[in-house]
């Protein structure tokens, strides 16, 4: 497993890209794809809704499990991934380029966010 070195990471296995123009995109992590299996239906933040750092934000449902979404951040939602809804299994396959869930601008500095190389010590 291999975690990008410039994106931070949440306990709850997400991942969240340095903001551009404040913006940052939001994804979950190789090991949460793994561990939920195939994804085959994936509920977003709606455009324009507000989300909160450490609360649910909608929803990866797998093979295995239904798994809750949670933001690492808190924003305003700009962008939800289309493609994602459309194919769930680019979470699977593609968890840190083709698979990112949404984009959000951020509000206040990102808090108790780990490095990749925290993250890999803490997700194994």
């Amino acid at each position: 497993m291999s975690n990008p070195q410039q994106l931070r990471y949440s306990k709850e296995h997400e991942w969240l890209s340095a903001a551009e123009d404040g913006v940052s995109t939001v994804g979950i992590t190789e090991h949460a794809a793994n561990a939920l299996g195939d994804v085959v239906y994936v509920q977003l933040p709606e455009v324009g809704a507000t989300v909160t750092a450490g609360e649910t934000c909608g929803e990866l449902e797998s093979t295995k499990s239904v798994s809750d979404l949670y933001s690492p951040v808190t924003g305003e939602v700009v962008a939800a991934n289309q493609d994602v809804v459309d194919d769930p299994s680019l979470v699977n396959s593609a968890p840190f380029e083709g698979g990112w869930l949404f984009k959000v601008r951020v509000s206040g500095e990102p808090e108790d966010l780990l490095s990749a190389d925290e993250y890999t010590d803490f997700a194994s």
